[in-house]
């Protein structure tokens, strides 16, 4: 008899965060004594619950299992052998194979709750400040709507700042999906960033996994290593891919990034000054035309964050100013 799960408790339907957990159960029939349990939340990502140093669930005499999980919108549950080594995420929903015996997906009950945010308004469009944890370069991150404002003259501050013993970081989330068209962003000086420091202006899909979250990368960064040449990088995703990324130099001063996304090819761009008139001084132009994605729910993030670094961690608390956005379609 091929084996078969069912849920008995399932959690509410939410965004997903560290701050909260709830409880998901259920039994298993056909089980072997050598199986057991993962189970999967998703929002953005499929993540392994409750941590990917603890994935297995054990199945009870019973027949039931049972285990907290952070929220999603949606949950997993697979019945593994013994040989199976769950990822700590999964961009495209399990499916049974090989290792995995059955699987069960669920929705999450009630109407799908999104994390709270604080609006703001930026170059004539509505964003939402995030306030709830996220992972990002290999740390779990915590978010402070505190850390991001407008000031009189119209420009967008976002921060870094140390609250206790932790980093507090900056996230700002464009209202809607734009599409396809010419993203541009005017930054002030950010050559005062720490080499742990990350300035991150991308699109992200968090329902697109099978086209790598639609995720177009502006980073200023040298990734937490002092002696780096280059301090910023253009990129599509999956970054691991040769030719996916392409390194630079980010002079000091004001300079624009921009991208122009379209069917099958981005052009990522980037001047000196705060207009990307194609007569303005060009420090850095790249075209790639290799695994574009197409549009879907992305919208556009403007973040700050540190990585993980051994030799040059985050010493101290960071602004960065920018100064406006513009999009052509």
């Amino acid at each position: 008899m091929r084996p078969s799960i069912e849920f008995t408790k399932i959690p509410p339907a939410a965004q997903g965060g560290r701050e909260k957990v709830d409880t998901i159960a259920g039994r298993v029939v056909g089980a072997r004594p050598d199986q057991r349990i993962v189970v999967y939340a998703r929002s953005g990502p499929w993540w392994v619950q409750p941590w990917p140093d603890q994935p297995f669930i054990s199945i009870k005499a019973d027949s039931s299992w049972s285990t907290s999980t952070h929220l999603g919108f949606e949950y997993a549950a697979l019945l593994v052998d013994s040989g199976y080594h769950p990822p700590p995420t999964l961009d495209l929903a399990p499916v049974a194979s090989g290792s995995i015996a059955d699987v069960e997906i669920v929705k999450g009950t009630g109407t799908p709750q999104l994390a709270p945010t604080v609006p703001v308004k930026f170059s004539g469009y509505d964003w939402d400040v995030r306030t709830i944890a996220a992972d990002r370069g290999g740390l779990n991150h915590l978010y402070d709507g505190d850390n991001a404002w407008v000031d009189p003259k119209g420009a967008l501050h976002i921060r870094m700042k140390k609250k206790g013993d932790r980093w507090t970081c900056a996230e700002v989330v464009l209202g809607r999906s734009l599409g396809y068209g010419t993203y541009a962003m005017t930054v002030r000086d950010s050559s005062h960033l720490e080499p742990a420091a990350v300035l991150s202006l991308n699109t992200f899909d968090q329902w697109g996994g099978d086209q790598n979250y639609r995720e177009l990368d502006v980073e200023i960064s040298r990734w937490g290593d002092a002696k780096s040449k280059n301090n910023a990088q253009y990129g599509v995703q999956p970054f691991y891919i040769p030719g996916n990324v392409a390194p630079f130099i980010a002079p000091a001063g004001t300079l624009t990034y921009s991208f122009h996304w379209e069917p099958g090819r981005v052009t990522f761009r980037t001047v000196r000054g705060s207009s990307a008139n194609v007569r303005a001084p060009v420090v850095s132009e790249h075209v790639f035309t290799s695994g574009i994605p197409s549009p879907g729910q992305e919208r556009l993030l403007l973040g700050l964050y540190d990585v993980a670094s051994g030799t040059s961690p985050l010493q101290k608390d960071s602004e960065i100013v920018i100064e406006k956005f513009e999009y052509l379609p």
